[in-house]
């Protein structure tokens, strides 16, 4: 979910398992991006088809001469050490801002399954997504600087796999296929009776992970920030507060 001004275009789309929207400031880089997807997801379903590995491995997979979409899937999963689908939602919304800012497009912000990968001359608010959660779209983040890619991974209120229990692990990084992989290894750590101790161990794994920013970890009612994160705003509200917040291990 995320706010704009409304002189921009914003359009949700579905392919397939693909779902979300996108939004821009240019109506012809909308349309580009929703291409993007539907090629990328038709040349990975036929890669994958080829090569099963790819498509069922929970460890990272070597990809050669494949399509560009699964290489990158790949790159994000060896960073992140997990299987390459768990970056598919993020490395399809980054070929597509790619497209549309080749394109074009001064605004390129697409959001497929609650991962986004956002190129923006205006800072953009998004809201925190964590199903029934009590801060799920209560509270969000401002993004002032990009390109920048998150993700969100939950262990309670998400059909993907993850083998941790947190309500929603939010990662920040250099763009959203890496975000999506690192998301899910972090998510997969934050578990136990322990919440403070669960918090702290995924924090201290996403920021081990070469090429993310930030990590926010919401757990059994306890909020754990690490790193660079945007600033923290209520949905809707305006913040006076346009600065990102350097964060160590923070809990409350």
């Amino acid at each position: 979910m995320h706010s704009f001004s409304r002189d921009l275009f914003r359009e949700a789309y579905e392919c397939k398992e693909s779902r979300g929207t996108i939004t821009s400031d240019s109506e012809q880089a909308v349309q580009a991006a929703v291409s993007s997807i539907k090629l990328h997801r038709r040349e990975l379903e036929k890669y994958v088809s080829d090569h099963p590995r790819f498509l069922y491995s929970l460890e990272p997979v070597a990809v050669e001469k494949g399509p560009k979409v699964a290489e990158l899937m790949a790159e994000a999963g060896v960073v992140a050490g997990v299987g390459p689908m768990a970056a598919v939602a993020g490395v399809l919304a980054d070929l597509a801002v790619e497209e549309m800012v080749s394109d074009g497009a001064r605004v390129a912000v697409v959001e497929n399954g609650g991962e986004a990968s956002v190129v923006s001359d205006r800072s953009i608010n998004i809201a925190l997504a964590a199903g029934d959660a009590p801060l799920s779209k209560r509270v969000g983040f401002r993004l002032e600087c990009s390109p920048i890619g998150l993700a969100t991974s939950s262990g309670v209120f998400s059909h993907a796999l993850s083998f941790g229990d947190a309500e929603a692990v939010t990662i920040f990084a250099e763009n959203a296929g890496l975000a999506d992989a690192a998301a899910t290894a972090v998510g997969n750590l934050v578990k136990g009776n322990n919440p403070v101790e669960a918090i702290k161990t995924g924090i201290r794994k996403g920021l081990s992970i070469d090429g993310v920013e930030g990590v926010f970890i919401l757990y059994r009612d306890r909020v754990g920030t690490g790193g660079k994160v945007p600033a923290i705003i209520r949905v809707g509200a305006h913040s006076n507060d346009d600065s990102s917040r350097r964060h160590e291990h923070e809990l409350s």
